[in-house]
């Protein structure tokens, strides 16, 4: 298998889930808890966080990943 692609799948892994870790541990810090009874404002909230942080770090690791493969090729 490609070598490429297990890099662009880990990469996209990790972004990801660190994005996700870090939206929901900065709802926690503002008292959004994912996993409240019911569909809270809050639980919403932090839902809401979780899903833009994993988004950001999505985003953030392909740009890394095209700027690392930018620089193999100079």
């Amino acid at each position: 298998m490609d070598k490429s692609l297990w890099i662009e799948g880990l990469s996209d892994a990790v972004g990801f889930l660190g994005g996700a870790l870090l939206g929901f541990w900065i709802g926690r810090l503002l008292d959004l808890d994912i996993f409240s009874a019911g569909y809270t404002n809050a639980s919403i909230g932090g839902i809401v966080l979780v899903g833009i942080g994993g988004g950001l770090g999505l985003q953030l690791a392909r740009r890394w990943r095209i700027r690392n493969q930018d620089n193999k090729k100079d």
